[in-house]
């Protein structure tokens, strides 16, 4: 789901501390391209909050009492055209948040992040824009334990062999944090053609967004 260009953001702020959601409330009710279409207090409102307010950004904290964000997140992912997911968290890099990401999340945000980041994060998500860069995305994954790295790297390098040697390209450039525009200038190729070749990979592996593309690239890599 993603935001018209000449309507507001819609986001939907989910955190079970009452101040946090008022604190991000506040911050992003200042944006005047933003607006608040709800709060929940934990992942079980999640759904039909959702289905009632029809957000395109959720603000996902992690650790809620009864259903956590990793749960809310995945159902929330599984449906058909679901909004974005930013997970909310107090760790750099956390076991959490990388289940978060591999489920679908568009990428997270620390709770103490400036005001001006989280409003440029929120816009930056609502237009389709990749938000982790490749240094963040091989934090996580090298600070994190795996037993199934393994696993996970033999999956990865299977799932790519699905794709043409064109949207291998792309995909590994997508790993690398590059942009549309960036991956068009590095392969010779317009911006609508990148777009139409991240669609591509996206249907053919089975992936929610360029964030999924990249932990498969690093997957594939370790």
């Amino acid at each position: 789901m993603a935001a018209v260009a000449d309507m507001k953001i819609r986001v939907l702020i989910v955190d079970d501390d009452a101040l946090v959601r008022a604190g991000l409330s506040m911050i992003l009710g200042g944006a005047g391209d933003i607006e608040v279409a709800g709060e929940a207090a934990d992942g079980d409102q999640v759904p039909k909050m959702v289905a009632e307010h029809r957000p395109d950004v959720v603000l996902m904290d992690i650790r809620m009492p009864r259903v956590d964000g990793l749960a809310a997140t995945e159902a929330l992912r599984s449906t058909a055209n679901p909004p974005e997911v930013v997970v909310l968290t107090t760790f750099h890099a956390d076991a959490q948040v990388l289940r978060a990401l591999r489920s679908g999340a568009a990428g997270f945000l620390l709770k103490d992040i400036p005001p001006a980041e989280l409003v440029a994060a929120i816009r930056k998500v609502a237009a389709g824009e990749p938000m982790l860069s490749p240094a963040v995305t091989r934090q996580l994954i090298s600070h994190v334990s795996d037993g199934a790295a393994g696993g996970r790297r033999e999956r990865a390098r299977s799932l790519l062999t699905r794709l043409s040697e064109r949207e291998k390209e792309v995909a590994v450039a997508v790993g690398r944090g590059r942009s549309n525009a960036e991956i068009g200038a590095e392969l010779y190729m317009s911006v609508a053609t990148v777009k139409a070749h991240v669609s591509r990979i996206l249907t053919k592996l089975g992936l929610n967004n360029r964030v999924q593309i990249a932990l498969l690239v690093h997957d594939s890599e370790s």
